[in-house]
């Protein structure tokens, strides 16, 4: 979320309230269900956007 410019005040191990909003933020600007739940469409539009940004000091990088 970071990365993409939405606040969620870095990676802290906890999804308060400043991920909520930036969740629900991303989900309304994406034509998402805006529930602050990364489902599995939030999930796969999230990660179709942030391929090829490359690695950032707050990435999560899957194999």
């Amino acid at each position: 979320m970071n990365n993409l410019g939405y606040n969620t005040g870095g990676l802290d191990g906890i999804f308060g309230n400043r991920t909520y909003s930036s969740v629900v933020s991303y989900q309304r600007k994406n034509g998402l269900t805006a529930d602050g739940i990364i489902g599995n469409n939030t999930w796969n539009t999230l990660m179709n956007e942030v391929v090829g940004m490359g690695q950032t000091s707050t990435s999560v990088i899957t194999y």
